[in-house]
């Protein structure tokens, strides 16, 4: 494995997470936020409202208690040498800035070039959908979803496009909404051929 790709995908690794306060504690600072902003925790509107955070947090940055790694140990090899580029389009994802924690919404395109095994179409879907489910940089998911595909598959080349409006931008500051963001990052063919390219980027369209 390239040292560039280790360091993305160790970076990006599950296992690097700090310990976790309780639960309690998590929704005690639920509360505080409450009080912090002016509302009173204790009307009957927001008596359970900590619990609700708290468990929907559970879900929305699920991406923490799953190893992307691990998703793509399956491969196939009966794949009648097939060797031309596997393209998954348009995988929704939703996930949050690391920067205001509010969401990124967007589709990510994911392209390989096999050599000699393939993924479960699934499992590329499944990937995107982990690393949505962290707190984010739009660059950094782009990174780490091309990385792990080439770090566990060994692909000729991998190619992401991932395109995202930042509601960091649309809720507050400038709120420019509609805008969108396009990140790309290219691994092996897809670096080093100017046309691979072209013919990724003419793919998704």
């Amino acid at each position: 494995m390239d040292a560039t790709v280790r360091k993305i995908v160790e970076e990006a690794s599950a296992s690097s997470v700090t310990a976790r306060p309780s639960r309690e504690e998590a929704e005690a600072a639920v509360e505080v936020l409450l009080r912090w902003i002016g509302e009173t925790p204790s009307r009957e509107g927001l008596l359970d409202t900590p619990r609700r955070v708290v468990k929907a947090y559970e879900e929305i940055f699920g991406g923490y208690d799953q190893e992307p790694a691990e998703i793509l140990t399956r491969t196939f090899e009966e794949v009648a040498g097939y060797d031309e580029m596997v393209l998954v389009r348009n995988i929704d994802f939703i996930s949050h800035c690391e920067h205001h924690m509010v969401p990124i919404i967007g589709k990510a395109h994911v392209a390989y070039q096999p050599d000699g095994r393939v993924l479960g179409l699934s499992k590329i879907a499944r990937v995107v959908d982990i690393y949505a489910r962290r707190l984010q940089t739009q660059e950094a998911m782009t990174e780490q979803v091309a990385a792990v595909i080439d770090a566990a598959l060994t692909p000729r080349g991998v190619a992401v496009m991932i395109e995202a409006e930042h509601m960091c931008m649309s809720m507050r500051g400038i709120r420019t909404k509609g805008s969108s963001t396009i990140t790309t990052s290219f691994f092996g063919t897809f670096k080093d051929d100017r046309a691979e390219q072209a013919r990724f980027l003419s793919m998704i369209k």
